[in-house]
């Protein structure tokens, strides 16, 4: 439920966040940064700013993040100490706390520092949830049964590799594979041809648990440490060749970029909505996977963002251009889910652990999350206002990932972009 943290009144003495896109008072997310020639540390965003939350410690503005303490062992601890850290930043921030000149010195402007990972991340799970962007690929490829059987029945996903998740920002190599053609009688290798994005919502996990003891979906939001934007690039032709009978290997593990920001469920806690009701004749999810609460307010409403920036838009200055507009109410699957059914079996999540959504596609073309949707598989390539056409990903390509939650009576919140170039 939303609380004073909320108040679409509060300002803060950190000028430039008041009205701020993405991190404005009501926002405060977590991260690490490095000041220019300083060591990484965990900070909250707020503004155009960074708070350093381990400085603020130090000169007892604040007492609920421990000394020493990891990201990791911070979001280990819950939603507790999470809750209290926010209350009392957010006091810290607002106009008028007498402790301002002191804060002040303790601010970091966020294009002088260096973003890193959030959290050590122990392990990478993505799921399937975007149940669009399934059926329109699997209108693709199996036309008269586009969704396998088990699709509406469990929340399907498979088990990433956390070593490639980079930050946003970092660039990234076409990755080389297997690759076989149609008209191919064997395989050749070489690089990637279709290179693809995939707009998905992040997942951190916060207190673990332990092996052989299952999440009950009644608890499951306990678990859950905050959010951010995620993309899953894909090598198409080499996941085509490859994924089965076990599934995404080499064209899934070269690269998966986050955004730098945990954005936490209290933050998002005015942008809750139910979780869509699913169409007629689907199945009720089996009774381990539903808990009513989840149903009345196990889903977000925070519409996802997709840009291009080419090379030649970027030497002409021309702005990127937004590919698709979707939203994380599209999942088929609440987050809830998600963590219940990874841990049905008795496998142990840690702090750190980072899920994607999956693609979360929208029903029409102007919110398919995918170049793979976009351009049918690249039979029908896309034309950019400038002239240039898209199968496929090209070298120098950018994709960028943006997010915003809004709700009536509530300030808006952002995530900070998920961004990234193809290098050759």
């Amino acid at each position: 439920m939303p609380d004073p943290t909320h108040n679409p009144a509060l300002q803060s003495w950190v000028l430039d966040a008041n009205n701020h896109p993405e991190f404005p008072i009501q926002n405060l997310p977590l991260g690490i940064f490095a000041p220019r020639n300083g060591a990484p540390r965990a900070g909250i965003a707020i503004g155009n700013h960074i708070l350093d939350l381990p400085a603020c410690h130090t000169n007892n503005l604040l007492t609920h993040f421990p000394a020493g303490a990891t990201l990791n062992d911070f979001l280990a601890l819950g939603a507790g100490p999470r809750t209290t850290l926010r209350m009392e930043v957010s006091l810290l921030l607002a106009r008028g706390n007498a402790a301002e000149s002191l804060a002040k010195t303790l601010l970091h402007e966020t294009a002088a520092c260096t973003l890193h990972l959030p959290a050590a991340i122990g392990d990478y799970t993505d799921f399937y949830a975007g149940i669009h962007h399934a059926l329109t690929v699997g209108k693709l490829f199996r036309p008269d049964a586009p969704l396998l059987p088990n699709y509406k029945f469990v929340p399907i996903g498979y088990h990433g590799r956390a070593s490639s998740v980079a930050v946003s920002g970092t660039p990234f190599r076409r990755p080389n594979g297997q690759r076989k053609q149609a008209d191919q009688p064997e395989p050749d290798f070489g690089p990637c041809r279709n290179l693809d994005f995939e707009l998905e919502f992040g997942i951190w996990i916060g207190p673990g648990n332990n092996p052989g003891d299952p999440i009950p979906i009644s608890n499951a939001a306990a678990h859950i440490a905050g959010f951010c934007l995620l993309n899953d690039w894909s090598a198409r032709d080499i996941q085509a060749w490859e994924y089965q009978p076990l599934g995404p290997f080499l064209a899934k593990s070269f690269a998966t970029t986050i955004s730098p920001w945990i954005v936490t469920p209290e933050a998002l806690a005015p942008f809750r909505i139910a979780q869509p009701p699913r169409p007629e004749g689907d199945p009720r999810p089996l009774p381990y996977l539903w808990d009513d609460a989840d149903q009345r307010a196990g889903a977000f409403n925070i519409a996802l963002e997709a840009y291009l920036l080419t090379p030649t838009m970027r030497e002409n200055g021309t702005p990127p251009l937004r590919l698709a507009l979707s939203n994380t109410a599209h999942a088929y699957w609440t987050v809830a889910q998600m963590v219940t059914h990874h841990t049905s079996n008795g496998c142990d999540l840690r702090a750190g652990d980072l899920f994607g959504s999956g693609t979360i596609s929208a029903p029409t073309q102007t919110g398919y999350g995918s170049l793979l949707e976009l351009t049918d598989n690249g039979r029908k390539p896309i034309t950019l206002p400038n002239g240039e056409a898209r199968r496929f990903l090209e070298n120098g390509d950018e994709i960028i990932f943006r997010a915003h939650a809004e709700a009536d009576g509530a300030v808006p919140i952002g995530f900070g972009e998920c961004r990234a170039r193809l290098l050759e």
